[in-house]
């Protein structure tokens, strides 16, 4: 879409039109632009951002309705949401890079951890959201060994052999490590509250702090899928992890091996987003423990 057509949809929109706008990457949805406003405008700021996307199955309101569920029960720094719909969100425009100092990734741990304090009455959440613009079901469950057996691993393993992304033979070993879960996993002390998607590109900082956290994929659940991910493509190290145990303890095992686990769901992700490329390193953790 054209500028000039999208600067109408915005003032179509909002009521207000743009003085000018700047393509910027991240998301897997849309278009995304900062946009640049005149002095006199509703949002009493001089820019922010929104995602755009005409297509008939467009979803951005369930981006909008995460990043509101994450501020009102939270104090993780999201951007404010100012306009949701399915096609156009508006939100507050956060400074910062997706590269992290010590003491920035400190300060990570510290609101992640914090985070990870909200409890939930149940595993899951009261609707269903998306990762990486994908479907993500959250049907509560009071089990986190049930819930990360059906709607994690399964879902998107029954999907991707389903797309010819990964082998019978593979489907058919997921399902066996489900069966087998409880010899490797265990129920967390409570359903706690996660960001979903919580790797590099979705995390800014400034300096040595931490100013927002983008692009949820919001549920109730175990904090180690969490802090796995932000292992699988080097996103923080031990600056992050050291400061995280001081605040909640990390159980023993974890870096050894259940980290490895929970990231098959991300990987699983990746099959579904970019392909049978990322199934070799599915296929290389269930090796590890026989499945």
């Amino acid at each position: 879409m054209s500028t000039a057509t999208l600067s109408r949809t915005l003032e179509d929109a909002l009521g207000v039109s743009p003085v000018s706008m700047r393509p910027l990457s991240g998301g897997c949805i849309g278009e995304v632009y900062r946009v640049f406003l005149p002095e006199d405008n509703p949002f009493d700021r001089p820019s922010v951002v929104i995602k755009f996307d005409p297509g008939p199955s467009a979803s951005l309101d369930i981006e909008g309705h995460m990043l509101k569920t994450l501020k009102s029960r939270s104090d993780l720094p999201v951007p404010e949401v100012f306009h949701s719909t399915e096609q156009l969100l508006v939100m507050e425009w956060l400074p910062g890079r997706s590269t992290f100092s010590m003491k920035a990734q400190e300060h990570a741990a510290e609101l992640m951890a914090s985070l990870h304090q909200v409890r939930g009455n149940c595993y899951g959440l009261e609707s269903d959201t998306l990762i990486g613009g994908i479907h993500q079901p959250n049907t509560p469950n009071d089990s986190w060994l049930n819930f990360f057996r059906e709607e994690r691993i399964m879902h998107m393993a029954r999907y991707a052999h389903q797309d010819g992304d990964i082998s019978t033979d593979l489907l058919k070993r997921l399902e066996k490590f489900c069966d087998r879960i409880d010899e490797w996993l265990e129920e967390p002390q409570y359903p706690a509250l996660l960001h979903g998607d919580a790797w590099t590109t979705n995390i800014l900082a400034e300096g040595d702090r931490i100013t927002g956290f983008i692009d949820p994929a919001i549920y109730y659940g175990h904090p180690e899928i969490e802090l796995a991910f932000t292992t699988l493509f080097g996103t923080f190290g031990d600056p992050f992890f050291r400061r995280y145990h001081e605040i909640n303890p990390i159980a023993d095992g974890f870096f050894e091996l259940r980290r490895d686990l929970y990231n098959l769901y991300p990987l699983l992700v990746h099959v579904r987003i970019f392909g049978s490329s990322y199934a070799a390193d599915v296929d290389s953790t269930l090796r590890r423990i026989g499945c």
